[in-house]
């Protein structure tokens, strides 16, 4: 909701991590090399109730990295819920300037037609001045001539719904630049409270990513690995229970026009990579890139993904087609479009691009329409 599109800020966060081995001085999650068997110097035979060390089992290994990968998901999942709050921010402050500047266009009218207004009252008086100040009726009752009486007094007549009338056009500009100003001042306290709404989200949101980001560099490359391999599994086994419901078999209808159109949007962003804030052409967040594949098929619709789940019309999921939204998470703060076969299309999470994922690898709150 502009300034998302740039690259994350390098902020230095203190990082208090939660994983006990993660926090222990010199601790790694590689086995370590067996230490080798002390022996004596006159025989290969082990001193009596000697220990050999034990290598840490894989089963221990992946453990710890289990712990670091829910952390992981807790980390980036509050990222993306403070990334809602940072593009509603953004959104709303486009919209609240774009009500200023249209207020601005009507005060400046208003001005000059309480300008022009005020002139004429000005002539009004200034006619009246040089006729001696008697009112219009008091010159027609001294008037001798009767015929120029009556035509006279359908000029009172017209003259004094005139004079009723500027005195009314004025009442209601003066009142409509009060009203105005006041609309423009709203305005503007929303803008102040949208902006420190944006700034505590964008604090959060790279305290998040900054801590996520250090715990990750503290493994090791062998880690890294098998914690991606993790996270594939994870999601491999949530899509295998999805699909095992038998959903598919319900789901069988063709995607509309438009959505074929941000189906195709959607499946050119494929390897771009996921920023917080970003609407492209070169980078998203999650729903940057269900905005914009939607707004190339000339549908507009809510920046946030916990806006689309609040606007949008809902569809049952065994109803759902192709370039439909799927909303995950209880609290809606992740979306992804649906693009047939089980499969979605989505930006995942900081440090992962655009990518081709199962429909059911994330726990899925509904599904919304932008065309229905």
């Amino acid at each position: 909701m502009g300034t998302g599109k740039r690259g994350l800020l390098a902020t230095a966060v203190a990082v208090v991590c939660a994983i006990t081995v993660l926090g222990a001085p010199g601790a790694a999650f590689a086995s370590p090399d067996p230490t080798p068997a002390t022996t004596s110097a006159t025989t290969s035979t082990p001193t009596a109730g000697a220990q050999t060390p034990a290598l840490p089992s894989t089963a221990t290994a992946d453990k710890d990295l289990e712990a670091v990968r829910a952390r992981l998901e807790t980390l980036y999942h509050d990222a993306a819920v403070a990334t809602d709050a940072y593009n509603a921010a953004e959104e709303a402050a486009q919209k609240q300037s774009a009500e200023i500047v249209e207020l601005a266009k009507k005060i400046v009218a208003g001005q000059e037609k309480l300008a022009e207004l005020k002139d004429r009252a000005g002539a009004a008086a200034r006619a009246q001045y040089r006729t001696g100040g008697l009112p219009d009726e008091a010159q027609l009752m001294l008037s001798d001539d009767p015929s120029e009486f009556l035509d006279g007094a359908g000029r009172v007549r017209q003259g004094q719904r005139a004079t009723k009338g500027l005195i009314t056009q004025l009442t209601r500009t003066q009142q409509d630049l009060e009203q105005y100003s006041k609309d423009a001042s709203a305005q503007w306290a929303e803008l102040e409270t949208g902006r420190k709404t944006k700034a505590a989200a964008q604090k959060k949101i790279e305290k998040q990513i900054s801590e996520a980001e250090k715990l990750e560099s503290r493994l090791e490359k062998k880690e890294k690995a098998r914690l991606e391999e993790l996270e594939r599994q994870s999601a491999q086994k949530a899509q295998t229970a999805w699909l095992d419901t038998g959903i598919l078999h319900e789901i069988d209808s063709a995607a509309s026009e438009q959505g074929r159109k941000a189906v195709q949007f959607a499946t050119a962003q494929i390897g771009k990579p996921y920023v917080w804030g970003a609407e492209g052409p070169d980078s998203f967040d999650c729903s940057g890139l269900t905005s914009e594949a939607w707004k190339s098929a000339g549908r507009a619709m809510p920046r946030t993904s916990q806006e689309q789940w609040k606007q949008l019309p809902h569809v049952p999921v065994e109803d759902m087609r192709p370039g439909d939204l799927i909303i995950y998470f209880s609290d809606a703060s992740h979306v992804a479009m649906y693009v047939g076969d089980g499969s979605i299309i989505h930006a995942p999470r900081p440090g992962r691009t655009v990518t081709l994922a199962g429909a059911g690898s994330m726990p899925i709150l509904g599904v919304v329409r932008p065309d229905a």
